[in-house]
C-alpha cells in the first residue's frame, strides 16, 4: 500500500511561530516497481512523479511487515512487529497499551485537529469498503473519521476474475483475489474517489487550524477496480511480463514461494498480463485521486507551510518469479516508495536505507514536538538537509506464514532471508549489486558461507536490540 503524508510546515524561519500542518496520504498494495519516477516505463502517474520532482526521494525505503494490517501497526505505533508480536490484521492498540501514544495521536495530544479518511490502520479489503466500516481502527488516535464506502468487485461495469483458486478447496469468487473490473460511473463512484473529496473538502474546513489528515487509498489493493478510462493506457496484449527462469524455484525455501504464484492460481500468460494492467489501471487511479488532494492543498494556498511525505506500507509482487501478491520478504514485496517534500528545502535522491518506522520520529522532529525515546524509528531529517547522509546501514523487515517467522536483512550489497530464529526452515542469500532481481541464491554455496555466519550473527544482535527496548509485553520467543 502507499503512504503519503502531506505535512504543513512553514520554512525553518518560520516554524517557531507557527504549528506544522501533517496530510498523511497512504496507497494500499503501492509497489515502488509500478510508480514511474521510480523506473517504470508503463504505468503513469504523473502525480507522485511531479511530488518526487519537488521533494527527497528515498530509493530505498523497506516496509517491516509485507502485509497491510502489521505494516500499519507498526508504523502508527512506532515499534518493530517483533518488538509487539503484532503481526495480526489488529490496530495494534491490543499489544503496545493504552499509555502509548500513536503516531497521529501525540499531535492531537498537543491541540492537533487529526482525522483519517478512509484506511490507515488496517481495514479488511473489499468487505470494510463494501460495508463502510471502520476496521481495526484506533478511536484514541483521531477527533474525527470517515469511511468511504464503495461496490468494490460488485461494480457496474465488466469484471474478470484473472487467477483461479490458490487456497485449496475453499471456493473464491471476486473479493480479496485478483479481479479486474472495469469500473462505470466515474471517479466518485468508488472508494477512492470518494476519500479524495472528502480529504479536499476537511482541508478546507479546518485550515485556519493545525491538523494532522490522514488519507488513505484502497487501490491499488485487490481486487483492481477503476473507472474504465484508466484502463485505455495499458491494453494487455502489449504489456511484457517479467523474465521466466527455469528452475528459478529450485533453490529457494518452500517458506520463500509465495502464497500466491502463477502455478497455483493456475494462470495462464494471458491472465498474467490482465492482472498487471488491472493493477496499472488501479495504480493509475489511485494517482489521480493524489493529485486532487495536492491541488486543494494549493488552491487553499497551504503549499508553502506543507510538508509532503507519500510512501507505501509495502510493496506487490507482478509475476516476478512468477509470484502475486506480497507476503513474502523478496524486494518487490518489502521495498516501498517514499517521497518527503519539505519546503524551503531543495528536491534530492536518497540512497539512505529508510524504514516506514522511521516516518514517526521524522514527522513529530519537523513539528518540534516530543515523542517517546522509546520508538524504534530513526528520524530522517539530516537526510532532508543531506541527502548524502545515512541513517541506518541495514534495513530489517519480518513475515509470517505457516506459523513461522522470516527475517529480512537488507543492506547495500547483501539481501539475507532467514525462515525461523535458528534457520531451520531455510535461507536466502543474494548479491544485490550483481543479482538485484534475486535469481541466484547464495546461501547453501560453501564459499559465502561466512557471510551467511556474519549474517546470523548480526541478525541475532537486531532481534536483541528490538526487543530490548523496555516496552513491558511478551516478546515473541
Amino acid at each position: 500500500m502507499i503512504l503519503a503524508i502531506i505535512l504543513s510546515v512553514c520554512p525553518s524561519s518560520a516554524q517557531d511561530n507557527e504549528k506544522p500542518n501533517v496530510l498523511f496520504i497512504i496507497s494500499d498494495d503501492l509497489a515502488a516497481t509500478a510508480i514511474s519516477s521510480y523506473g517504470n516505463e508503463v504505468v503513469q502517474t504523473p502525480n507522485i512523479d511531479r511530488l518526487a520532482s519537488e521533494g527527497t526521494r528515498f530509493t530505498r525505503a523497506y516496509s517491516q511487515y509485507p502485509v497491510c494490517g502489521p505494516s500499519r501497526a507498526s508504523l502508527m505505533f512506532g515499534y518493530y512487529p517483533s518488538a509487539t508480536e503484532t503481526y495480526r490484521y489488529v490496530s495494534g492498540r491490543e499489544n503496545v497499551g493504552n499509555e502509548r501514544e500513536s503516531w497521529t495521536q501525540l499531535f492531537k495530544n498537543n491541540g492537533y485537529y487529526t482525522a483519517r479518511v478512509s484506511k490507515i490502520y488496517h481495514m479488511g479489503v473489499p468487505i470494510d469498503i463494501e460495508e463502510g466500516s471502520n476496521g481495526t481502527d484506533d478511536p484514541a488516535s483521531w477527533t474525527e473519521r470517515y469511511n468511504s464506502q464503495g461496490p468494490e468487485w460488485k461494480a457496474e461495469g465488466e469484471a474478470e476474475l484473472v487467477q483461479n483458486n490458490p487456497y485449496g478447496t475453499k471456493p473464491r469468487e471476486g473479493g480479496n483475489v485478483m479481479t479486474v473490473v472495469k469500473g462505470e460511473g466515474g471517479d466518485l463512484a468508488h472508494s477512492d474517489g470518494k476519500t479524495a473529496q472528502k480529504a479536499s473538502e476537511l482541508i478546507r474546513k479546518h485550515k485556519e487550524e493545525p491538523f494532522f489528515l490522514a488519507v488513505g487509498f484502497v487501490r491499488p489493493h485487490v481486487p483492481f477496480v477503476a473507472p474504465e478510462n484508466y484502463f485505455e493506457p495499458y491494453p494487455y496484449q502489449q504489456l511484457v511480463l517479467p523474465p521466466k527462469v527455469e528452475n528459478d524455484w529450485d533453490d529457494i525455501p518452500p517458506l520463500g514461494i509465495n502464497y500466491v504464484n502463477s502455478k497455483n492460481a493456475q494462470m495462464s500468460e494471458e491472465q498474467e498480463k490482465k492482472a498487471v494492467a488491472g493493477y496499472y489501471a488501479s495504480v493509475s487511479y489511485m494517482d489521480a485521486q493524489v493529485g486532487k488532494v495536492l491541488q486543494t492543498l494549493k488552491e487553499e494556498g497551504l503549499e508553502k507551510n506543507t510538508i509532503v511525505i507519500f510512501t507505501s506500507d509495502h510493496g506487490f509482487h507482478l509475476g516476478e518469479h512468477r509470484f502475486w501478491m506480497k507476503l513474502g520478504l523478496h524486494e518487490e514485496s518489502v521495498r516501498v516508495p517514499m517521497i518527503i517534500k519539505v519546503p524551503g528545502k531543495e528536491p534530492a535522491v536518497s540512497h539512505s536505507f529508510a524504514e516506514l518506522l522511521d516516518l514517526y520520529p521524522t514527522v513529530a522532529e519537523l513539528a518540534n514536538l516530543e515523542y517517546s525515546e522509546d520508538l524504534q524509528g530513526k528520524s530522517l531529517v539530516r537526510v532532508l538537509d543531506d541527502p548524502t547522509h545515512s541513517v541506518r546501514d541495514a534495513a530489517f523487515s519480518v513475515t509470517r506464514w505457516r506459523g513461522e517467522i522470516g527475517y529480512l536483512l537488507r543492506t547495500d550489497k547483501w539481501a539475507y532471508i532467514q525462515y525461523g530464529e535458528e534457520a531451520e526452515a531455510g535461507m536466502e542469500l543474494y548479491d544485490m549489486q550483481l543479482d538485484p532481481q534475486q535469481f541466484n541464491n547464495l546461501a547453501g554455496n560453501p564459499l559465502y558461507e561466512e557471510i551467511v555466519d556474519q549474517f546470523q550473527q548480526k541478525l541475532d544482535e537486531k532481534l536483541a536490540e528490538v526487543r530490548d527496548n523496555d516496552l513491558g509485553i511478551s516478546y515473541y520467543n
